[in-house]
């Protein structure tokens, strides 16, 4: 556990550090806000297009020929796409390695599969809130430095993030270790890895269906928030690389806390059904008081608030996923989960975009600016009302042969 703990220490530390330079970065060949945000979700949306069809590939073939491989892969191609994108000199540039960069990144699927080898059933809640704390660490580290490096330059972080990605590769092949023994490997199949079967197979796993369509909003309203976050709050609050780094870096922090602490204590006391109902309704509010707050200071409250009352909830679901595939079938189910969060990341500049246009001209006080979040939170209470019911039928299935 500690080896893939650091991997992906590692790699989300190197991806953070451009989140909050990217938006800068598409500005830079764009000659007015509304044109810079519609650019922007080009750049987001090819990525998802690219890594919602490469994620099932990728799974597939780390259930075919190991974990560790594959994230070399992964490692090589992100230490690419990071210096390419700080060498780009037209916005067509941007857009191909963005393409490039999506189909090479399905680690963090990797990763969740990795986990799912080295665990047992009832170990895998807790053990995916670790690796979240790792996303978290990662957000502490990478995105606040990504700030002060983009206050300097805003392509210097792309530099300093294909360094991280070469350090990761390095440390995977010399120290990282397999996980998947060969005997527990399943041959590769084209018929298997099309997205859209992938997402198939997904829904015909043992009594999760229903939590499919909780992903799929909780991952759309997610996404949107990325989409939305850096432009928005430079459009409301007028903040540059460093204060939207710092953003981060708190939910980085709220984040390691609550997965990496916190979790394990939640889940001794609550079920992961609880935790998972509680924390999507705690996200719909925290998204509701993103688009209510009127001052900077605000948005920091929010995101500890919302943090720690909501951030069991995506770990839960996450083993509840896990534990109903097989274990030859870790890795496809965890490369389909990431395809339908990638298919998520493809519609959510869809969405985002249009929204951050509608509101780019008002006032920072009109409250229609937060239309981005209202439309999370109206997303996320949905996802939490189906995961209640679904909850709720399956507690009164199991408890149907007692009676």
């Amino acid at each position: 556990m500690a080896f893939i703990m650091i991997t992906v220490l590692i790699d989300m530390v190197s991806i953070g550090l451009i989140i909050p330079v990217l938006p800068l970065v598409v500005g830079t060949f764009t000659s007015s806000p509304t044109e810079q945000a519609w650019w922007y979700g080009v750049v987001t949306i090819t990525f998802g297009i690219a890594n919602f069809f490469a994620s099932p590939v990728l799974g597939a073939l780390s259930d075919a020929h190991g974990r560790r491989p594959v994230l070399l892969l992964g490692f090589s191609g992100l230490a690419l796409s990071f210096i390419v994108t700080g060498l780009a000199t037209a916005l067509w540039m941007l857009i191909a390695v963005r393409v490039f960069s999506g189909a090479m990144q399905a680690n963090a699927a990797v990763a969740s599969a990795y986990v799912a080898d080295i665990s047992a059933p009832e170990e895998r809640a807790r053990r995916f809130g670790m690796l979240g704390a790792m996303f978290g660490i990662g957000f502490i580290l990478g995105p606040a430095t990504g700030g002060l490096l983009g206050a300097i330059d805003v392509h210097l972080p792309f530099f300093v993030a294909g360094a991280l990605a070469v350090l990761n590769w390095l440390y995977g092949w010399f120290v990282l270790p397999e996980s998947l023994p060969p005997e527990k490997r399943q041959p590769f199949a084209w018929k298997r890895v099309h997205p859209f079967a992938a997402l198939s197979g997904l829904s015909r796993l043992e009594g999760v269906g229903p939590l499919l369509w909780v992903v799929a909003l909780a991952s759309l309203a997610q996404f949107t928030l990325h989409t939305s976050w850096v432009l928005y709050t430079h459009f409301k609050f007028n903040w540059g690389p460093a204060e939207v780094g710092w953003s981060l870096f708190t939910v980085g922090a709220i984040s390691a806390v609550v997965q990496g602490w916190l979790l394990k204590h939640m889940l001794a006391r609550f079920s992961s059904r609880t935790l998972a109902t509680v924390g999507l309704t705690a996200s719909a509010l925290t998204y509701l008081g993103f688009g209510l707050a009127t001052e900077g200071w605000m948005m920091y409250a929010v995101i500890v608030v919302g943090g720690i009352l909501g951030g069991g909830a995506q770990a839960a679901i996450q083993g509840l996923i896990s534990n109903a595939a097989k274990a030859h079938e870790q890795g496809a189910t965890a490369g389909s989960v990431a395809s339908l969060n990638s298919l998520m990341a493809v519609l959510a500049p869809m969405v985002a975009t249009p929204l951050l246009g509608l509101v780019s001209h008002l006032k920072a006080t009109d409250v229609l600016m937060g239309l981005p979040f209202f439309f999370c939170a109206a997303l996320q209470a949905v996802g939490a009302s189906v995961a209640y019911r679904f909850f709720r039928r399956r507690a009164a299935h199991e408890a149907a042969p007692s009676a």
